[in-house]
């Protein structure tokens, strides 16, 4: 992402191929001048006007509708262009031609991804998290995620933000203006009840850090991978859980060489299944490819399921394949093929070693792991998240929550050193703001940014 100027800028705003509609779209400080270079007809700002879409020597390249915005009461803030022509790849591509073509002198250039919703954020028509979100509406993959999505777009996440910000601002003003009056230090924290106040406000962080949370998992989602050895029945419970056939299926062993990945939804919470290459000793050159990129997959896993048939349980090459498990990622046995089992034998439930027993072929046991599933990524629906959040903004929550911890630390003391007090409701409330993006690097703008598609 460069540096933000005054150019104007322009894409075509809707998807690559063919549809009804296709729109390109221009942004700049001032575009009254391209606007009578393309149009006869005076432009109204704010009404639509179906017109010609003519080349430089009059020739209609298509017609449509054009919209003009005139800045700040627009997407970015600046001048808006819309022209909604006809979706056609090479129609666009001409249309955009010919408003470069028009706008030569006048500095006009392609946008960079993102670079739309960056002018928005930069002249405060959306703040950090609000810009992330409507990247986060194009990419949701479900209702659930769409819904929450538009939530954070809304500000539902930014108001809970900025309030508990505002809390901290007003604390943190007390405190300093005790400084100057050192003989009153020592009755302050009494006086304004300021470590009840503190203690408010940790409580509510930390229910708002389980919010983001669950924002969270509705949008990454969990990365679980099916490891084990070869026929234990991995291939047919992705195709289960996809309710679909798309993994091959064949009683050979080694039938899987490569990964295969599904995204299903359970509870509207997106989960990457990944289906590999059975673990075992081999001298196949492909087939050992393809197991050491079933171990690439599990170093990456948030979850794994490892796949036994229950008709062996816990063998030897079993055992070897746990031992190699890395340690830090949860692993949920499963014992796949218990329709084979006489009727007594089939215990279906989860143990204290995240065990349980299915049927791939019959969905016995599916429902249990669907919900162990969501049991590991910690999804809560009883407190579903009303928006989306990120990484970055459960870390900013999370060293807050530190700084407000070092806060009442300091509060308990004997001699309570209000001047640090102070400093850590400060840190905490930079924190806050990093995620709205008050206080924000010109490094994370360029890497949120530069994620987004073209033309937003």
């Amino acid at each position: 992402m460069t540096t933000y100027s005054q150019d104007l800028i322009i894409a075509i705003a809707t998807a690559p191929g063919r549809g009804g509609i296709g729109v390109v779209r221009v942004s700049g400080n001032s575009l009254e001048s391209l606007v009578n270079r393309l149009f006869t007809t005076p432009i109204k700002p704010r009404h639509a006007h179906y017109l010609p879409f003519n080349d430089a020597h009059g020739k209609a390249i298509d017609a449509g509708i054009v919209l003009y915005f005139k800045g700040p009461n627009s997407y970015t803030g600046e001048d808006v262009l819309e022209l909604q022509g006809h979706g056609g790849p090479a129609v666009l591509r001409r249309l955009l031609a010919r408003c470069l073509e028009a706008g030569k002198d006048l500095g006009i250039r392609h946008a960079e991804p993102g670079e739309f919703t960056h002018r928005a954020f930069l002249n405060e028509r959306l703040d950090l998290a609000q810009a992330e979100a409507v990247a986060d509406l194009i990419d949701a993959s479900s209702e659930t995620a769409a819904r929450s999505a538009m939530a954070s777009l809304s500000g539902a996440f930014s108001d809970q933000v900025n309030t508990l910000g505002d809390r901290i601002v007003h604390l943190r003003m007390l405190v300093e203006a005790t400084l100057d009056f050192p003989e009153e230090e020592i009755d302050f924290l009494e006086k304004y009840q300021a470590r009840d106040a503190l203690e408010a406000i940790r409580q509510d962080l930390q229910s708002l850090t389980k919010q983001a949370r669950q924002g969270m998992i509705l949008r990454e989602g969990l990365h679980v991978v099916l490891a084990g050895q070869p026929n234990v029945g991995k291939s047919s419970l992705l195709n289960a859980l996809a309710g679909d056939d798309v993994a091959i299926v064949t009683p050979i062993a080694g039938t899987t060489r490569d990964k295969v990945i599904q995204q299903i939804h359970i509870q509207g919470v997106p989960l990457h299944i990944v289906d590999t290459a059975g673990l075992r000793e081999t001298d196949d050159t492909v087939e050992s490819i393809g197991i050491a990129r079933t171990w690439a997959e599990i170093e990456k896993a948030n979850v794994i399921i490892h796949l036994q048939d229950a008709r062996s349980h816990q063998d030897q090459l079993d055992t070897a394949i746990t031992q190699r498990l890395p340690a830090r990622t949860p692993v949920l046995k499963v014992y796949n093929k218990i329709d084979l089992l006489p009727d007594n034998q089939r215990v279906i439930g989860v143990d204290q070693d995240l065990a349980l027993g299915i049927s791939a072929k019959t969905g016995m046991g599916l429902d249990t792991l669907r919900q162990k599933l969501l049991d590991i990524a910690g999804w809560n629906p009883g407190t579903e998240s009303p928006w989306l959040a990120r990484e970055r903004h459960l870390t900013a929550l999370q060293h807050a929550s530190e700084h407000l911890a070092l806060a009442d630390e300091h509060a308990s003391q004997n001699d309570r050193v209000l001047d640090l007090f102070a400093e850590e409701l400060r840190l905490a409330h930079e924190e806050l703001c990093l995620i709205t993006g008050q206080f924000t690097s010109d490094d994370l703008l360029g890497e949120i940014f530069s994620s987004f598609c073209i033309g937003k």
